[in-house]
């Protein structure tokens, strides 16, 4: 266990790697952060960090079934991911700052968290991520040292997902009161506009 143990930084690392590139994900938690507070911030952090965990842990425990199952399904699953970033980008883009401090608080956490896991979810090829950077890294003959082994692995990606996001969630939240409802309006404008441009590349990735 103790030679397990020594995978952890380099499943921090690896998590920190892969969450640092600003995507659709990036813009989606931190605008929660700004509009709806830290709770909401960190929700959709959450389930980012999960996501990532599951596909670690898919390509770590090397589920080849799993990650044949996943990549075959590649196409239908970041369509319905795509058609998802876009409604997201268009109502976020559309909504007004004064409706949405009332979402501090309460069950909308839960959503917050499952809606992101779902979307982070819609990208299979983070499989074949993983798996490169386990294999790139010296890491894929873990697997032989038991199952405790690809445990720590994949907790340690969970972590540095979650330390990256908690980061830029923590300072999202810091700045929040000094945003001016006009200056969140702009903020809205602006991530749902990207987050509608991701949304875009993706579908037009798809059909081209």
């Amino acid at each position: 266990m103790e030679s397990c143990l020594s995978l952890l930084p380099a499943g921090i690392l690896i998590g920190i790697t892969i969450a640092a590139p600003v995507g659709p994900i990036t813009v989606l938690y931190v605008r929660r952060a700004l509009s709806n507070g830290w709770r909401s911030g960190m929700a959709t952090a959450l389930g980012a960090a999960s996501a990532d965990a599951i596909y670690a842990a898919v390509a770590a425990f090397s589920f080849t079934f799993l990650a044949g199952l996943f990549v075959s399904l590649q196409t239908p699953v970041q369509l319905a991911g795509g058609l998802f970033l876009l409604y997201l980008g268009i109502r976020i883009f559309r909504a007004p700052p004064a409706a949405q401090a009332v979402q501090d608080m309460g069950g909308n956490l839960w959503r917050d968290y499952f809606s992101t896991l779902l979307l982070t979810l819609t990208n299979p090829m983070t499989i074949l991520i993983y798996a490169g950077i386990f294999t790139g890294a010296g890491l894929a003959a873990f697997n032989e040292g038991g199952q405790s082994c690809p445990l720590v692995l994949v907790f340690g990606v969970f972590l540095g997902s979650i330390l990256w996001a908690g980061s830029l969630v923590a300072a999202a939240a810091l700045f929040r009161a000094r945003f001016t409802p006009r200056a969140m309006l702009w903020v809205n404008r602006i991530s749902g506009g990207v987050i509608i441009l991701f949304a875009i590349s993706t579908l037009w990735g798809l059909i081209s």
